[in-house]
């Protein structure tokens, strides 16, 4: 394993998560909270714990590169676009699916956090594959 690809693909990862995660969550989907607004903190306490979400984001970056070191077979982007739209079904079905069986939250909401799941964990197969790409070795 490429111990500085690794480094650099997690920290940029878990950076386009965090930005992603902002213009789904905070941008396109605040209707849809707004309309759930009893389920969730207020916003005041979700900010001063949002340094979890920061914590957190940058484990899941590295162990997401991780897996995907650890199966990499060198085919270029779709082999990042495979694992991206795996691990977005992966980590997409069951958290959408067992929020919206748990909790009062409509399918409308359910069904954008598992398609922004699997969009999401795709850009972020691609970024992957893109920087662990092998170096291209000239004569």
């Amino acid at each position: 394993m490429n111990k500085g690809r690794w480094i650099v693909a997690s920290l940029v990862i878990m950076v386009v998560d965090r930005v992603l995660g902002w213009l789904i969550h905070g941008w396109m989907l605040s209707g849809m909270y707004q309309s759930t607004v009893d389920l969730w903190r207020p916003m005041q306490e979700m900010t001063s714990m949002m340094w979890m979400m920061w914590i957190s984001s940058l484990v899941w970056a590295f162990i997401f590169v991780y897996v995907f070191v650890k199966g990499y077979e060198g085919k270029g982007l779709l082999e990042g676009i495979r694992f991206g739209l795996l691990m977005g079904v992966f980590f997409g079905l069951p958290m959408s699916v067992g929020t919206f069986v748990s909790q009062p939250i409509g399918a409308n909401l359910a069904f954008s956090w598992f398609f922004s799941t699997v969009i999401v964990m795709t850009i972020h197969g691609i970024l992957a594959a893109w920087i662990y790409k092998p170096e291209v070795k000239t004569a």
